[in-house]
């Protein structure tokens, strides 16, 4: 069993050679990996267990190759480079010789590491020291790894190359994260109850919190907040088939990627759920609201709030970045008319349920609530009875989605999906 830790030994050797030396002195046995893809000018004194050249064949390529893509195709020698890393990660995972991972890198070194780190399973030891995890610029593409990964970041604040003080002291601090984490890990306990996904956000609290009273006997509920990124770490999951089933509480991201609002989740956000193989039971929560903060993009010509007049909608203004717009009756039409033809893909439609709170969509849509629109949530139904295969089954059930009514509803459905 070894801890592999993985660099560019071009660039970081002196780092490199810190982190082996404390994985030593903790006991551990180390695994080096070289992911350097220079002009190969600069040799190192420290030879890695798994050098480049592996890798770039690992990735369908060679390393000299790779070499010749760096002046005008970056992006294809860092890709083959991941590809080969991620197989090597996962091929040392899988013959149980990997108990954790740590790496460390600049730019090219952190998302070579990160496409190969997501592969691995969720539990798996992970750490990376990186000088640009915090770049706002790049917070969007990184949160595609962070968000769905269990990737434990150390933001290095100073370049890694050499060994000054400070990175010295970054090194043994991640040697000794990374050791700390294997050393915690125990054994591998098997569940005494099947696991269920269950996603929800602060619109339909109480409602999540009755569907969890009433399956906690019988099953682990695994929550994820939807806000967009915890929905993909939802997809990510289910895909995994670590889930008896997945109760999707607030599909909204994908209603956000169709209205283009704060939480998209992107065009595949159904699909985990449809393709798993397991009970998909949905309800609309979030379809009622597009997500569009902070208020002041109302002030600044923003296009989103431009082309859809949302200024002239019902708000709800939680505080100055957090915005919720009423979606309209054309706009819940055209979601309800998107969100069947996904599920119409399926193919074992009976495995989905759709139940449907007719009395508000979330605790924004009920009568008295900011985004109170009855006319908007019926015109959804009516357009997914419309549109929706006969094969998957929907349920009205007359209350709204924060209620112990429709939470029963919701356990009789997944219910019924478990038996057939």
């Amino acid at each position: 069993m070894a801890i592999v830790a993985v660099g560019m030994l071009d660039e970081r050797e002196e780092g490199l050679q810190l982190i082996v030396n404390q994985i030593e002195k903790r006991g551990h046995q180390p695994l080096l990996i070289d992911i350097s893809i220079g002009t190969g000018a600069i040799e190192s004194s420290l030879k890695a267990d798994i050098d480049n050249a592996t890798l770039a064949i690992a990735g369908g390529s060679t390393i000299d190759a790779v070499r010749q893509m760096l002046a005008g195709e970056r992006d294809r020698a860092t890709a083959v480079m991941a590809d080969g890393l991620g197989k090597t990660l996962q091929e040392l995972y899988g013959e149980g010789t990997l108990q954790g991972v740590i790496a460390v890198g600049g730019m090219t070194g952190t998302f070579i590491t990160l496409s190969a780190m997501k592969l691995l399973p969720f539990g798996v030891p992970k750490v990376l020291i990186s000088s640009v995890a915090a770049m706002p610029a790049y917070a969007k593409k990184l949160a595609e790894y962070f968000g769905v990964r269990d990737i434990t970041v150390m933001h290095s604040v100073v370049d890694t190359v050499g060994l000054n003080p400070l990175v010295q002291r970054l090194m043994i601090n991640g040697a000794g994260a990374i050791c700390g984490m294997v050393e915690a890990e125990g054994p591998t306990v098997a569940e005494e109850k099947p696991s269920i996904a269950l996603t929800e956000f602060g619109f339909c609290d109480k409602g999540a919190h009755y569907v969890r009273e009433l399956l906690e006997k019988d099953f682990n509920i695994i929550s994820f907040h939807a806000t967009g990124i915890g929905e993909k770490a939802a997809m990510d999951l289910v895909g995994q088939n670590l889930f008896e089933a997945f109760i999707d509480l607030v599909p909204a991201g994908f209603s956000e990627y169709l209205m283009g609002g704060n939480r998209n989740a992107g065009p595949e956000r159904l699909e985990a759920g449809i393709n798993h193989g397991k009970p998909y039971i949905l309800t609309p929560c979030g379809f009622d609201m597009i997500s569009c903060g902070p208020i002041q993009r109302r002030d600044e010509d923003d296009p989103l709030w431009k082309s859809k007049q949302l200024a002239d909608r019902k708000l709800l203004l939680q505080d100055a970045i957090r915005v919720q717009a009423r979606t309209s009756i054309e706009e819940m039409q055209t979601i309800a008319k998107e969100v069947a033809d996904k599920l119409n893909q399926s193919r074992n439609k009976k495995l989905i349920k759709f139940v449907l709170p007719t009395r508000g969509f979330s605790s924004l849509s009920v009568e008295g609530g900011a985004l109170y629109e009855p006319e908007s949530d019926q015109a959804f139904i009516e357009s997914l009875k419309q549109y929706l295969d006969d094969d998957i089954s929907i349920r009205e059930v007359d209350a709204d989605i924060n209620t112990p009514e429709f939470a029963g509803a919701v356990v009789e459905s997944l219910e019924q999906a478990l038996a057939d």
